[in-house]
């Protein structure tokens, strides 16, 4: 960025370094604040993760020690609230529908196929269970 505000080289070498020196500078530190505050607020998956880290300028050393500490169980709890709470907007759609968006949302958030997948299908009932629940189309026959 200095470079493309006509900064000379190695004046914003010393500046950077120096920023470095005093702890101003620090992308281990931006890229973990970074991945928890992703996670918690966007429900982001690791592989959107490290695309974003990647697009923020983050090295790849500090990326993958910021992921590191994103684990395969934390990234199903996640991916599972995110479902939890976009089911509920969902109610009046066909199952099909539900786990096509479902896994789409997924998806573009960052998780694997075979995770979303997985959440959602062990998320969704099918048409069979909501009937046999009693949410099937005759379940408010007042007959």
């Amino acid at each position: 960025m200095l470079r493309r505000r006509g900064v000379a080289e190695e004046i914003a070498e010393q500046v950077l370094d120096r920023l470095t020196e005093v702890g101003l500078i620090d992308d281990e530190a931006f890229a973990a604040a970074f991945v928890s505050s992703a996670r918690a607020g966007r429900g982001l998956g690791r592989r959107a993760l490290a695309g974003e880290l990647r697009r923020r300028g983050v090295g790849p050393e500090a990326s993958e020690i910021a992921l590191a500490a994103v684990g395969a169980e934390d990234e199903e709890a996640t991916a599972r609230s995110l479902v939890a709470r976009r089911l509920r907007a969902m109610e009046g759609l066909p199952a099909p529908v539900r786990v096509r968006r479902l896994v789409a949302l997924l998806t573009r958030k960052g998780y694997s196929l075979d995770l979303a997948m997985r959440v959602v299908a062990e998320s969704v009932p099918t048409e069979d269970e909501e009937a046999d629940a009693g949410l099937g189309d005759d379940a408010y026959d007042l007959r």
